[in-house]
This record gives structure tokens, sequence and C-alpha cells, in this order.
């Protein structure tokens, strides 16, 4: 199987190593200090689930890649339309574009552009960063992956990504719901992310706070109260499912948009509150909480991102 990696961050790095790491014909689609780095001393992953190094290929121009069978689409979600423009070189008739970013829409957006039958949902469980370039730390959470047809059929091409992930030992999941899925994690990111960001705290203080931790459960609330909004059939229990997941999280433990404040880079922040904000109002549902992230963390954007 041959494997594209379109976004060389965090996530796109730790699997694409990982993939790697064990043999899998693996390329990286980065640019900048990231694909130098790359190419000058290959990607060392290193964290709670240990240290390697791997050599794997590197460019900025898809062309030199060629057709794929799966591509990892690991772009953040504001980068999502530019980077769908990369895709048609990676592309034969039957390759799926896998989306493991944040956010519930970005699969309809690359779906539009290059036809749903290339776009399977994906979601990536791992507090993956680059701390620098070609450098990956694994801070924890589960390091699994799951993904699914948007149609809910079980393909030849999701069996052989299983497959794959199995070899490198990588705990993953074919799903036939991936919508569903989509939106149970949607829920917790907006409030273990919007949470972590606004109060510069990591998780486990946030449940050690009653106030804190009723602000995170509302949150959830409200996420799911959307989703069903939007024609989603989440469980009855999802909230309670999410909120025992976060209890289970390692004390110390942020998120993506929590080390993207506070180093100073473009927040995803209209994918995840923007998103449920403007959806909520749309469907005349109340979201205080959500609201209240929203306008605490949109201070911190730049003028031009406003």
């Amino acid at each position: 199987m041959r494997v594209a990696v379109v976004g060389a961050g965090g996530i796109g790095s730790y699997f694409g190593g990982r993939l790697a790491h064990t043999g899998a014909d693996i390329h990286l689609l980065a640019r900048g200090q990231r694909l130098q780095a790359i190419r000058d001393k290959g990607l060392r992953i290193s964290g709670v689930r240990g240290e390697f190094a791997v050599a794997l290929p590197g460019t900025d121009d898809p062309a030199d890649i060629g057709p794929c069978d799966i591509v990892l689409f690991c772009v953040k979600s504001y980068d999502t339309d530019g980077a769908v423009d990369l895709l048609p070189p990676l592309l034969h008739a039957t390759t799926a574009v896998v989306s493991l970013q944040n956010g519930v829409d970005n699969e309809e957006k690359i779906a539009a552009r290059i036809g749903p039958e290339h776009v399977l949902g994906g979601a990536a469980f791992i507090f993956a960063s680059v701390v620098e370039p070609g450098v990956v730390h694994d801070a924890g959470g589960p390091g699994s992956l799951l993904f699914g047809e948007l149609d809910g059929s079980r393909s030849a091409r999701g069996e052989a990504l299983l497959a794959v992930c199995e070899k490198a030992g990588i705990p993953a999941e074919l799903v036939t719901d991936i919508r569903i899925r989509l939106w149970d994690k949607f829920a917790f990111i907006c409030a273990q992310a919007g949470l972590t960001a606004c109060t510069r705290l990591p998780i486990g203080e946030v449940r050690a706070v009653p106030v804190t931790w009723a602000m995170f459960r509302q949150i959830v609330d409200e996420v799911v109260a959307l989703g069903t909004a939007e024609g989603v059939d989440l469980p009855r229990d999802t909230g309670s499912k999410i909120a025992r997941f976060a209890q289970a999280l390692p004390a110390g433990g942020f998120s993506s948009l929590y080390d993207d404040l506070v180093g100073g880079r473009r927040l995803e922040l209209e994918a995840l509150h923007g998103f449920v904000v403007q959806r909520s109002r749309a469907h005349g549902l109340p979201a205080p909480m959500s609201e209240a992230v929203y306008a605490l963390l949109k201070a911190h954007e730049s003028p031009a991102e406003r």
C-alpha cells in the first residue's frame, strides 16, 4: 500500500512515522523548515510510547509522489481549502483520502472538490506536537485511529488500511458510523480544547474545580444537541461517555488549541467553537458556554484573521 501524508504536523508526522517505521511505503508532503529537516535528518518521534527515528521521502510537490492508495489528510482545518488543491496528483480511481482533522465539516469540503467517492472520515486520538522541525513529541492519549466510509459501508480499502495500521502497532478501528463518531469526538474536543486554552490549565485542573467541570459538561451537551439538530443520531449516553473518557485522561494533558494559543500560532477556532456558535444560532439552540469560549479566544486572533 502506497500512502501519502498531507500535512507533516504532529498528527501526520506521528502516524506517518509509525507506519514507515514498520516498512510501509510512506511519503510526506511538507514544506519549509519541516521539509528540510525531514530531508536532512529524517523524522524522529519521542514520548510516552518510546523513541525512534525513520528516514522517509519528503517533498512539497505532490507530483513527485504520484497516485497513492491512501492519503492521510492532516492539515489544520483552516488550511483545508488550499490543501485540497494538492490532492489531484495523488489520486487514482480508488484512492481514499482520510481526513484526520478537527471539526465535522472537512469531509464535506474535500468531497465537494474531489468527489465523495474518494473521501473517508477519520479521527486521531493522540496528543502529539512538533517540538522542532523533524521532531515530534508524543504526549499521550490512546494513540489510535478510527476511520470509515461516508456511506457506512465496510470497504476493501478500509480493510487494507486497518491491516497496515495493525501491522504498525497502531490501535485502529474501521467503523460503519463514522459521522456519529466524528461528532462524538467533536463534542469532546470543543470542551477539552476550549477549557484548557481559556484557563491555560491542564485537564486535571479543569476536572478538579466543580464549576469548571460543569462548564466542560455543558459544552459537551451543547455540541450533542447541535449534532442531533444536524441529523446525527448520537446515543443518549454520549455526554456521560465523554465525561468518563475525560476523567481517565492523564491530569497533565492540554490540547493542540492550547499549544497554538501559547505558541502564538493561528487557532482552529472557527472549525470548533465558531462552527458550534454559528450552527446553533441557525437552529435556534442556546449555546452560552460555547459562545463564551468563542468570545474569549476570538480576542487572541490577529485583526486579519478576525
